[in-house]
């Protein structure tokens, strides 16, 4: 499942990346002596999309993986446990499944329609970005050689299970019927229909491959999205007016949040570009690099689209509450 509005992504990604080489050719004519900008830009920008790209690549081949061979009811088990138990096994359980967050949202969806309790579903559903191996790896390879790695591997990983867990408990014992849209609680029966094909079956490693291809596309676009903006923010914005932002306690997280929730990138590649933002603290970059997973543009169009108004808003609160709570005491804990 995806936004309606990936095609308009794509085009706003691959335009900044044609406005860096355009403007390159301009500068390199008509300010040559700014040319040093231009390669300074395109330095970061290549930089960004090396080192991200390989995460990018593996979370495409573990998602497709996931949705063509690893059946539904490996989850649908968490029913089974104890209520208390369920919110932390949920969230718990997105460590075993490296799907990005696009592809988080349908499945939450589709256990909820199996029977498992819903503020589960949507506690695996926020923490599967997060806390997947995938992730965690190209977090450390991100921050790898800097004093704040282990802060931000480890304040990623517990503060993600938090806020997702504190979204499950803020959602409570609200049944399907409140917290889906209409047509999807409809949809019961939905995936036993999706199992009944005319003709011949599909092979499941072509039904992989065009997973993969379909993935590692989309969210690449937002990779290159990101690492262009990233790129420009770096070079051309005055050093002066960064680090004046990046100095204030409380607003350096705030604006963090803010770009993770505008570039909308994948979690597989997020962390390379929130460690280009240096001028930011631990608490900042800790704050994109969780919001950014659990709410932004692409994510919110999906959100609306699957629960009810009440839902939505009870998901981007919690969220945006939970985090910027928890990033402020990792700046106070971490000085």
């Amino acid at each position: 499942m995806r936004p309606s509005g990936r095609g308009t992504s794509g085009r706003l990604a691959f335009g900044l990346v044609g406005a860096l080489l355009v403007g390159g050719v301009v500068i390199r004519f008509v300010a040559p002596e700014r040319v040093a900008w231009v390669q300074a830009a395109v330095i970061v920008f290549g930089s960004l999309i090396v080192q991200a790209t390989p995460f990018v690549l593996i979370g495409a081949l573990a998602a497709a993986a996931i949705e063509v061979f690893v059946p539904i009811g490996t989850l649908e088990r968490l029913a089974d446990l104890p209520k208390p138990f369920q919110l932390p096994a949920a969230a718990i359980a997105g460590m075993g499944f490296p799907i990005c967050e696009c592809g988080s949202v349908p499945v939450a969806r589709r256990l909820i329609s199996k029977g498992l309790v819903p503020s589960a579903a949507v506690t695996f559903m926020l923490a599967a970005p997060v806390l997947n191996p995938v992730v965690i790896a190209s977090t450390f390879v991100a921050y790898r050689g800097r004093g704040a790695l282990w802060t931000m591997v480890l304040g990623r990983f517990f503060l993600g299970l938090i806020v997702a867990i504190a979204v499950g408990w803020v959602l409570g014992r609200r049944g399907a019927g409140e917290l889906l849209r209409a047509p999807a609680v409809a949809d019961g029966r939905a995936d036993e229909r999706e199992a009944v094909t005319l003709g011949r079956p599909e092979s499941p490693w072509r039904m992989f491959f065009v997973h993969l291809g379909s993935d590692f596309l989309f969210m690449g676009r937002f990779l290159l999205l990101g690492a262009a903006v990233a790129a420009l923010i770096q070079t051309f914005l005055p050093q002066s007016l960064t680090q004046v932002v990046a100095g204030l306690p409380v607003i350096n997280v705030v604006v963090m949040m803010g770009f993770a929730f505008v570039l909308s990138l994948c979690s597989e590649s997020d962390a390379f570009i929130a460690a280009s933002f240096v001028q930011f603290g631990p608490s900042g970059q800790l704050a994109f690099l969780v919001f950014g997973p659990m709410v932004d543009v692409k994510l919110v169009a999906l959100y609306a689209g699957t629960f009810r108004p009440a839902t939505v808003r009870a998901i981007l609160v919690t969220v945006a509450v939970v985090t910027f709570a928890g990033a402020l005491w990792l700046g106070v804990i971490s000085g």
